[in-house]
């Protein structure tokens, strides 16, 4: 994937690889519609899937530069250079970042779910549209107390819920 990053030209990396750390630091990550000239969408999540699981892992594993370096091989020493910039001058942002998602991981877990499917009959045209609903009930245990959450969703919500279950899901099988 590190390729990739040779299709921008040297003096924009820097902006790109900021904004990705932005990103894993929980602001504003980077657009797609900023670079569509460059990259496909495919080519895009491929990038930012490495650039992101490279900043991470040369912050958690306290990479050397060397290290680094061996990993930007296939891009020019510009592109390489751009990154160890950004990695030398954010680093303590992304360990910060990296330690506060650890600590919000490990301080909520999910204890129980429940779930029902129930048709919302609350009123006369409600009960005509026969709109099926979901009540989610989740037990989720925060700083060592139980807490009970209820969500009620459409269709389209649980839909929405389950992708980003499974984005979630995935991000957490890389980091494994």
């Amino acid at each position: 994937m590190v390729h990739l990053l040779a299709k921008l030209p040297p003096d924009e990396c820097p902006k790109l690889l900021h904004r990705v750390v932005d990103g894993i630091c929980g602001r504003e990550p980077p657009r797609l519609a900023d670079y569509c000239d460059t990259w496909t969408l495919v080519e895009w999540m491929e990038l930012l899937q490495f650039l992101s699981s490279l900043f991470r892992v040369a912050v958690g594993k306290k990479m050397p530069d060397k290290e680094v370096l061996a990993l930007l091989e296939d891009v020019g020493s510009g592109h390489g250079e751009a990154v160890l910039t950004a990695l030398r001058a954010r680093r303590d942002e992304i360990r910060h970042a990296l330690v506060e998602k650890t600590n919000n991981m490990s301080s909520s877990t999910l204890q129980d779910f429940d779930w029902q499917i129930k048709l919302a009959l609350s009123s006369d045209k409600i009960s005509c549209l026969q709109t099926p609903l979901i009540n989610l009930s989740l037990d989720v245990k925060k700083n060592g107390a139980l807490k009970a959450v209820s969500v009620e969703m459409n269709r389209e919500e649980l839909q929405k819920l389950i992708s980003s279950l499974e984005a979630a899901n995935k991000v957490v099988l890389q980091l494994k």
